[in-house]
């Protein structure tokens, strides 16, 4: 699997607080190893997301990416809340 980051992705990252870079670093080891593991509940996105999947780092943090070729490829597209994430 190849991940790579979109710039907003980047950019949402660095505002987070020590404690959410953890979660999400965290939930990154996790997909890497198994991109369906029941912890990161991965689901896709409707409305004006559909074709984005989502993925939980705990609470109310999530990460939003698009995968092709079942997987082979991956970006990261944003990072937050749940609310700045489906704004």
């Amino acid at each position: 699997m190849t991940i790579d980051f979109h710039k907003d992705f980047c950019k949402r990252l660095v505002k987070l607080t020590p404690n959410q870079k953890k979660r999400v670093t965290e939930a990154l080891k996790l997909f890497e190893k198994n991109p369906h593991n029941p912890q990161l509940r991965n689901h896709a996105l409707r409305g004006d997301q559909k074709g984005n999947r989502a993925i939980a780092a705990g609470g109310d943090l999530r990460l939003v990416f698009r995968e092709e070729n079942n997987y082979a490829w991956v970006i990261f597209l944003s990072v937050g809340t749940h609310a700045q994430v489906y704004e």
